[in-house]
């Protein structure tokens, strides 16, 4: 697939208020978006997510590198670039509280210099595909959450851009309206044929739609992989160890010093040994560990992963360490 999106060697810094300290929010982000993909664009709080968000959307300049959109440069070329992305930010939704589902819907096309009955099929398939047909007269405060953010990217669609970026799509939605909203998305890139980046802290959401996703942390890109490449990855290094016995204190500054992201359990008659093997051979060192005192080894069993857990090992420095 063709990139419509190439982001390179961004970098933005924030000077601290009441301080000649600055912070470097970006360092040196790279990555692709590809065509017709849905790709999940993730970080922890301060990572610099939101930063690059609104760098892509021309809404934050960078210190130092670039962004093209559709092959355009988003600096030198502001306006055109911009016509090929639509954005729903949390928090913003681009809509008019005061005017009926239908009324948005024919407002935001009017703006665009459309009259209403050049955008009435558009604005019926919004409302058919978006399952808000039974309340396209209802005032926008009015609805559900839910009801809003699917118009919001109903809106955001209007704009016939190839790229749609959504944060927190699903934030404060009740399950069935987040599933709803989940096949929505996949709609837009089959139906629609658009791309989607989707930032949020919902693993499960990421998990199911998402084709790709890049990882930010501490400014940095720490991953750019599939999804099923991930999972397959830390599944396949993810153990639960159960012993016959408890480790002795001496075992348990070993256990730490070797593998400090293990998680040590025990209770009455036995323990266990969460760990992650970065490296096959690294199972000899906790066997070492073990065989100080004999310990007996119950049963060693893969553990099943999902892609909160991924995530989290991840920005705790899990892909990039050698062994534990």
């Amino acid at each position: 697939m063709e990139p419509i999106i190439e982001v390179k060697n961004l970098h933005k810094s924030y000077k601290k208020r009441r301080s000649k300290e600055y912070i470097q929010a970006v360092n040196d982000v790279s990555f692709v978006v590809k065509k017709g993909e849905i790709l999940g664009l993730l970080g922890p709080n301060g990572a610099g997510k939101t930063t690059t968000i609104k760098m892509i959307c021309g809404l934050l300049i960078p210190d130092s590198g670039s962004i093209k959109i559709n092959g355009r440069d988003n600096r030198k070329h502001r306006l055109q670039s911009l016509e090929h992305i639509s954005a729903v930010l949390e928090g913003n939704r681009n809509l008019y509280w005061r005017l009926t589902v239908r009324e948005n819907l024919e407002y935001f096309a009017g703006n665009r210099g459309e009259s209403r009955k050049e955008i009435r099929s558009r604005v019926e398939r919004l409302l058919t595909d978006f399952n808000l047909k039974s309340k396209e007269n209802e005032l926008v405060n009015r609805l559900s959450r839910g009801m809003q953010q699917k118009l919001a990217i109903a809106v955001a669609m209007l704009a016939e851009s190839e790229v749609i970026l959504l944060d927190e799509p699903t934030l404060g939605l009740d399950i069935e309206t987040s599933y709803e909203v989940r096949e929505i998305l996949k709609d837009i890139v089959e139906d629609y044929g658009r791309t989607i980046i989707i930032s949020s802290h919902d693993m499960d959401v990421i998990q199911e739609i998402c084709d790709r996703t890049v990882i930010i942390n501490q400014g940095k890109v720490v991953t750019d992989d599939s999804i099923d490449n991930l999972l397959r990855l830390f599944e396949v290094r993810a153990y639960t160890v159960t012993l016959g016995e408890h480790l002795t204190r001496k075992q348990l500054e070993l256990l730490q010093e070797r593998f400090p992201q293990a998680t040590y359990t025990e209770d009455v008659i036995q323990s266990s040994i969460a760990i992650d093997f970065y490296q096959s051979e690294a199972i000899y060192d906790l066997f070492d560990i073990l065989k100080i005192e004999n310990t007996p080894v119950e049963t060693i069993d893969r553990d099943t992963i999902n892609f909160e857990q991924v995530f989290m090992k991840i920005v705790n420095g899990g892909e990039n360490k050698c062994a534990g």
